[in-house]
């Protein structure tokens, strides 16, 4: 879908840090999570915003979710609006942000609040009655994993399944998933200076945490002594882990952005796209997204500047490569979920922040995020930064 007048000032795009599953969010409810940090950011920058809705992306329930926008709202600052609350497992990001998006492209001249939040650490453990006999159970993070209903297979049985079609080898998983360490070290460089200005620190009972606690030191020659987890490529250092964590962004019409004072780069939303790859065979799923997304905001993959990516598997990015023809050390500056883990709802909007700020430090252009999610399915978003 193709976008007019929908931007995101990036001084007003945030992230929290991820935290690994079982770390020092484990249990921070994510709506208590959510709205500390979100909070914090609209603080940073004050701005007397006036939102015509809120969208709530999150992906795993918590107590009390019957009432999660209203009661975010609420808890931020703005109790007389509320909105729609979306899930979509990994590809929650996008969808808020195409369903933010969309309202705004109808409505014009306001703004909307968008924030997405997990806890993957503490999944509940539901509990389905039935008419007779035992009930049916359901880890909801774990079983999920585990089982797409419609192949009886792992999510990691998509990626193997990829990898054996391309032919891909360990070795360039393995040398493709040091790259990306690396390029999250560039993130780190000089006292996290490309981070500071968008990751807003989580407040726990043992202080604030103002950095990723997840990734780990990784060399390419550990990567090649992780023997794979199956029969097939891909070991634990080719795929990412569960996390916990926030992250959000204004979106606002020029019109609204210059009537509040705000100045500055912004994003501008250009188009979303949505795909699907066959059936077990998600790590294909980025393709149709993106060439759907570029094709709405009538572009093609020679125009675009910076790619980022969600990659659940690092064949997702050897695949993405090998298809749009673009160079796959190249994706993903500044670090990808593979690195910093993965709490679905919010993984998305921080990859889209980061790409952002990327195109930001080289003067702008064109970036897409491109990404997978349960089902097969693809989701991707185009944005422009200039100065507005």
């Amino acid at each position: 879908m193709r976008f007019d007048d929908v931007l995101i000032p990036l001084d007003h795009s945030w992230s929290s840090p991820f935290v690994r599953w079982n770390g020092a969010a484990a249990f921070i409810d994510s709506l208590d999570l959510a709205a500390q940090v979100a909070r914090d950011a609209l603080t940073r920058n004050p701005v007397d915003w006036r939102f015509a809705e809120v969208v709530l992306g999150w992906s795993i329930p918590q107590p009390a979710a019957f009432f999660g926008a209203p009661t975010l709202a609420a808890r931020i600052g703005f109790p007389e609006i509320s909105g729609p609350m979306v899930a979509q497992a990994c590809a929650t990001s996008v969808a808020a942000l195409h369903a933010a998006a969309a309202s705004q492209h109808a409505a014009g001249d306001d703004c909307r609040l968008v924030v997405l939040t997990d806890r993957t650490s503490n999944s509940p453990h539901l509990v389905y009655p039935t008419p007779r006999g035992r009930p049916i159970t359901e880890h909801w993070l774990l079983d999920n994993f585990d089982r797409d209903p419609l192949t009886d297979q792992p999510m990691i049985a998509t990626a193997e399944c990829v990898a054996a079609q391309a032919g891909f080898t360990k070795e360039q998983l393995d040398a493709v998933a040091a790259r990306r360490h690396e390029q999250y070290r560039d993130a780190l460089a000089d006292d996290r200076a490309f981070q500071r200005p968008w990751m807003v620190p989580i407040a726990t009972k043992n202080g604030a945490l103002e950095a990723d606690e997840g990734p780990r030191p990784t060399t390419l020659e550990q990567l090649r002594a992780l023997a794979p987890v199956g029969d097939g490529v891909t070991s634990m250092g080719t795929q990412t882990f569960p996390a916990d964590g926030a992250a959000g962004m204004v979106l606002a019409s020029a019109a609204a952005l210059r009537e509040r004072g705000v100045s500055g780069p912004v994003a501008r939303v250009r188009a979303t796209g949505f795909g699907r790859a066959a059936s077990g065979e998600m790590p294909k799923a980025p393709v149709p997204a993106a060439r759907a997304a570029l094709d709405a905001a009538g572009l093609s993959i020679a125009d675009v500047h910076v790619i980022k990516s969600h990659n659940p598997f690092v064949v997702n990015d050897l695949w993405f490569a090998q298809e749009l023809g673009v160079d796959v050390d190249e994706l993903n500056p500044y670090g990808c979920s593979l690195v910093y883990g993965h709490p679905q709802g919010p993984t998305g909007a921080r990859g889209i922040v980061e790409m952002a700020h990327a195109l930001r430090l080289r003067g702008g252009g064109i970036g897409l995020f491109t990404g997978c999610a349960a089902g097969d399915t693809g989701a991707a978003v185009v944005l422009e930064v200039d100065e507005v």
